[in-house]
């Protein structure tokens, strides 16, 4: 009896201090733009008097990095928190102050990478007839936009033709200014991030708690807040279509919702290849109606193929390049290091591969039969079950049909974020701001807090050896944050993380078969 108390203390406690960390670290979040050009904000050349706008403080290196692992510290634990206390706030309340936030960091210099540079000279290539996948912005130095390119001056376009071209039109709308042209961006990241949260808010309608737990995990969530709405990556367009997608395929009846679903796919994977993961969840509820699976897949097909195919082939060339690659912060990096040492140099990229493809089989084939609402589980709320099996006729002894057991069914978010968040603990190459596909398919499907608890402790993890992801103007004191933090002390964290996720995942499996339907 007295564990009962202090366990509600506990949570109490928790519901008392994640507004509060939720609110600090987006509002450090906010100083870290408004500040201006710093080791975390790239300078952008144009007039003080077109947006985006700063106070061009000046701010010290080390002090806009420590603000920024503090707004990570606290968003880490501040979502955690929320997710895991009894603070139920109206999920209204923070849809429109997550969207206030996110509609206020497009008016301030992006921050923590250099990411959206490379963005506006891929757009300004574009708009002046050139093919950003074939020619690199290096190849125009003297170009007012293309030449401010700072790591990446030499590598072609990565993006998808979807991406390129929303960034075309921001070039033409900024012309020759970099100020302008990454506001235009700003404009459309921002617009992407709010109308996600909004239609997530609408998949979740019928329980506010659902929809609480969704503005948590998207729009109020302070670690995409971080990435997506500061750091304005194009991943926000590439999840924006994916949660469209799934809007469609559960909100919309017939062939039209099926061909707006398709479509809607179609275009994310137009935006950046590893989003088609999401498909595979509608894929696996539509399995047992091979009618609406084809018209699904076919439109997401015709779409892909057009988007790509007008584009180009040599459009994957960078992307094929990019899949061999390990970066610093995954577990993959030690074990990269391992086969340097035990059988001499080399990227030994195909071995990594292929340990990453099984690695993630095992883990999304683990997380499966672990599932909420799978077989011999119950269903969450949220959940919905859809008939497997026909009814058996009556009996002579009873006038009504007798139901065989159906199973539950798992709904297409919920198998999709299975899948992605396999995908991210086992991928070779990751960055943070990769996280927040699996955040958006969370936040559509049936609570699993587990699950969520593992998928913030990495996105925090991760983010916490990005400090800055640019390289430029990082004091030279601070370089043990790159050799030491990302090389060294995330790799060795997330390798923990993960296979501290596939022992609750075998066990949790167990647990579930064992569980009485």
């Amino acid at each position: 009896m007295a564990g009962g108390p202090v366990r509600h203390g506990a949570r109490d406690a928790l519901g008392v201090f994640a507004p509060v960390a939720i609110g600090l670290s987006a509002g450090l979040t906010v100083l870290i733009g408004l500040l201006g050009p710093s080791a975390m904000v790239p300078g952008l050349p144009g007039p003080s008097w077109h947006p985006p706008y700063s106070l061009d403080a000046g701010p010290d290196g080390h002090l806009v990095i420590a603000l920024a692992a503090a707004a990570i510290a606290l968003g880490g634990t501040g979502l955690a928190a929320a997710l895991r206390s009894r603070w139920r706030p109206d999920p209204r309340l923070l849809l429109w102050a997550g969207s206030a936030v996110a509609a206020l960091l497009a008016l301030l210099p992006p921050s923590g990478s250099a990411d959206h540079l490379n963005y506006a000279a891929y757009g300004r290539l574009a708009a002046l007839g050139r093919d950003p996948y074939a020619v690199a912005p290096a190849a125009f130095p003297g170009d007012p936009v293309a030449g401010a390119v700072e790591e990446w001056a030499g590598v072609t376009s990565v993006y998808g033709p979807v991406a390129t071209a929303v960034q075309a039109l921001a070039s033409l709308a900024g012309g020759d200014s970099v100020r302008l042209t990454v506001f235009g961006m700003a404009l459309f990241n921002a617009a992407a991030f709010v109308g996600t949260g909004l239609l997530l808010h609408r998949l979740t309608a019928a329980d506010a708690d659902l929809q609480r737990r969704a503005a948590l995990l998207w729009t109020a969530n302070p670690l995409m807040i971080y990435h997506l709405s500061a750091g304005m990556h194009v991943d926000t367009m590439a999840v924006a279509c994916m949660v469209a997608a799934l809007f469609a395929f559960s909100s919309l009846r017939g062939a039209a919702g099926g061909a707006t679903s398709g479509v809607l796919l179609g275009l994310g994977i137009g935006v950046k290849l590893n989003a088609g993961l999401v498909a595979l969840g509608p894929a696996w509820e539509l399995r047992r109606r091979p009618g609406r699976l084809t018209l699904v897949a076919g439109t997401a097909t015709a779409t892909v193929a057009a988007v790509y195919g007008i584009a180009g082939p040599h459009v994957l060339d960078q992307v094929g390049a990019a899949s061999r690659k390990v970066s610093l912060g995954t577990p993959w990096q030690p074990v990269k290091l391992a086969l340097q040492s035990l059988f001499g140099p080399g990227a030994y990229a195909v071995w990594i591969q292929a340990g990453s493809v099984l690695l993630l089989a095992v883990l999304a084939w683990l997380v499966f039969r672990a599932v909420p609402g799978g077989p011999g589980g119950a269903v969450p709320a949220g959940g919905r079950l859809l008939p497997s099996a026909p009814p058996v006729p009556p009996s002579p002894s009873t006038s009504a049909p007798v139901l065989r057991p159906v199973p539950p069914e798992v709904p297409a978010p919920l198998v999709a974020a299975v899948i992605v968040v396999a995908w991210l603990f086992a991928a070779p190459y990751a960055l943070p701001w990769y996280d927040g596909l699996a955040f958006a398919l969370l936040a559509a499907a049936p609570a699993w807090p587990a699950l969520e608890g593992f998928v913030v402790a990495r996105t925090a993890i991760l983010s916490l050896g990005y400090l800055p992801a640019r390289e430029a103007l990082r004091p030279d004191d601070l370089l043990w944050l790159k050799t030491v933090v990302r090389q060294q002390v995330v790799p060795w964290s997330l390798l923990a993380l993960t296979a501290a996720l596939l022992w609750w995942a075998a066990r949790a499996g167990v647990r579930a078969r064992r569980r009485p339907a």
